[in-house]
This record gives C-alpha cells, sequence and structure tokens, in this order.
C-alpha cells in the first residue's frame, strides 16, 4: 500500500513539479534545493 502510494505521488511530480537535471544542484536557492530533496525522498520511497 505504501509504496503504490509513493509511485502515485512520483507520477504527480514528475508532471507538476520542475525538472533540475540540468541545472547545478550548488547554485539552487533553498526552496530548489528543498525541492530537489523532497523529489528524491519520494523517489527512493517508491523504489523501496
Amino acid at each position: 500500500m505504501r509504496q503504490l502510494f509513493f509511485k502515485g505521488l512520483a507520477k504527480l511530480n514528475k508532471v507538476i513539479m520542475p525538472r533540475f537535471s540540468q541545472r547545478n544542484l550548488f547554485k539552487l536557492r533553498k526552496w530548489e534545493q528543498a525541492l530537489v530533496a523532497y523529489r528524491y525522498w519520494v523517489t527512493i520511497n517508491a523504489l523501496n
């Protein structure tokens, strides 16, 4: 159940949230770094 929730959340994030793959992660603003961390957390939980 938990993994299904995170997989759905990951798909929603992929559609709604901006992508930061082409940018230097060290030069992002604090709120952008928080978004990257949130997306990472959701992805890790969706894969487990």
